[in-house]
């Protein structure tokens, strides 16, 4: 089994203790992954995120990296964690003047990363941060993070905010700063613009986990295709209609080669959460 560069160990947490969003949650996050984190709307992605970045503390149980209870917001640990939230507000600074005061956290800051990502998004050091539009503000402080080389980094809706351009180099850009040592947890609803990224699959809906698979095996043992309209359906695990006539997922015996699709495996789960576990976990 893959090291783990955190351990969830029986969370419990609600934002009303009346109404627990998780309780006795444990879940483990591969090391030197990109990992895919997936839900409904208030299934508790975002959430989730906050209590491995050390800004929630759970209710019971403990978030654990490199054996340090995260919300003990050791130096040491924080410092080796960078989250991006959805939403968030940049001060009246140039990124200079940003970088200069924000670095210092960060032991393994890069300013050679930094430039190598704002070159790619054709932004320079010396934008001023509040004047920048939106999609800007996002490319911005995604170079940041990625600069930090903090071994474990939240994204929380990278790809919000970005146009085509942009999202495509998003994706170059975080996936040539990966190493074995760096693990990077997306969550999104924009589940095409990282589909091929990503080296895990985690779904979740609250307490219940509903895949927590490597992409590998799950193209090893499913099939993701088109069909025409005419073609049966019987022996397949799920269909959508889609331009060329049906998108299917089907057990793969034949050990073929297919790329995964990711919104079609989510609207699987989410149209029968048993019947894609069982191929995983049976």
């Amino acid at each position: 089994m893959k090291e783990s560069i955190v351990s969830i160990e029986n969370l419990a947490f609600g934002y009303n203790k009346k109404k627990l969003l998780f309780e006795d949650f444990s879940l483990e996050i591969p090391k030197g992954n990109i990992v895919g984190l997936l839900g409904r709307n208030g299934a508790g992605k975002s959430t989730l995120l906050y209590l491995m970045s050390g800004l929630l503390r759970p209710l019971k149980g403990r978030v654990v990296m490199d054996g340090y209870d995260v919300a003990q917001r050791k130096l040491a640990t924080l410092s080796d964690i960078f989250i991006v939230p959805e939403e968030f507000s940049l001060p009246r600074l140039t990124l200079m003047q940003f970088v200069r005061l924000y670095s210092v956290f960060y032991p393994r800051f890069s300013e050679q990363v930094l430039e190598s990502c704002l070159k790619e998004f054709g932004l320079s050091k010396d934008v001023q941060l509040d004047k920048l539009s939106m999609g800007q503000k996002k490319q911005v402080y995604v170079c940041f993070a990625l600069a930090t080389n903090t071994s474990l980094l939240l994204l929380d809706e990278p790809t919000n905010g970005l146009d085509i351009p942009s999202k495509s180099q998003f994706r170059k850009v975080l996936a040539s700063g990966m190493t074995d040592e760096k693990t990077v947890v997306i969550s999104t609803h924009q589940v095409k613009d990282i589909d091929r990224l990503l080296d895990h699959v985690l779904m979740i809906d609250g307490a219940n986990i509903l895949l927590d698979v490597p992409v590998s095996d799950i193209t090893d043992k499913l099939y993701f295709g088109e069909q025409a309209v005419s073609v049966p359906t019987e022996h397949v695990l799920y269909v959508q209609p889609s331009a060329q006539g049906n998108s299917i997922i089907r057990l793969n015996t034949d050990a073929e080669e297919s790329q995964l699709q990711l919104e079609l495996l989510f609207n699987a789960v989410l149209a029968d959460k048993e019947k894609i576990r069982k191929v995983f976990h049976p």
